[in-house]
């Protein structure tokens, strides 16, 4: 099971800031998520074995709701 930590951690990391600056429903664009880093993100996600579609998780830029979808 991923958990919203796990998900924050992965996005800090990218973006390269400190995990603590992002909040569970602060929209990830603002922090500077780009579409490459989304893309990067659902490859390793798939690489685990969870299948989501870059549509999936613009829906809503969100720690909460990607930890959502990646429980489901």
């Amino acid at each position: 099971m991923t958990t919203t930590d796990q998900v924050r951690a992965q996005i800090a990391e990218l973006l390269e800031i400190p995990a603590s600056e992002i909040a569970d429903d602060d929209n990830l664009l603002d922090h500077g998520l780009d579409s490459i880093r989304v893309m990067t993100l659902i490859e390793t996600w798939r690489d685990h074995g969870t299948e989501l579609a870059f549509a999936d998780l613009a829906e809503t830029p969100t720690v909460t709701a990607w930890t959502t979808l990646l429980q489901r």
